[in-house]
């Protein structure tokens, strides 16, 4: 008996193990973070403006959590469930570059993901 719940609860703790996303998606998402980070945009999240390492920090513990629960497995949803929207307050990120007006993180992220495909 002891060595069936020994063996169940083996089974438990692989099941519950999430496995990463594809490599490929892994590298998007790293080379999303950089980008956001080198752009030398700000950051807004729950209005407060943050700089862009700052903003790679957080995202990043968004990133690593998500990735636990099996939740990211494309770029795409990275992008929508770690990096559109605070999952406290519920408003939308935005990113602001030096001369531009703020504009929500999804469609900014949306369009670095464009140029990393096509120049991978």
């Amino acid at each position: 008996m002891r060595l069936a719940l020994a063996l169940f609860a083996g089974w438990l703790a692989l099941a519950a193990q999430a496995a990463p996303p594809p490599a490929r998606v892994q590298t998007e998402i790293d080379a999303l973070l950089a980008a956001l980070q080198a752009s030398g945009c700000e950051f807004e999240r729950n209005g407060r403006w943050h700089a862009g390492a700052e903003a790679r920090t957080h995202l990043q513990s968004k990133r690593e959590y998500l990735e636990g629960r099996d939740a990211i497995r494309t770029a795409e949803d990275f992008i929508t469930l770690a990096a559109s929207e605070s999952s406290m307050s519920g408003r939308p990120y935005r990113v602001r570059c030096a001369g531009s007006a703020p504009v929500d993180s999804r469609g900014w992220l949306q369009q670095q993901l464009q140029g990393i495909r096509r120049n991978p």
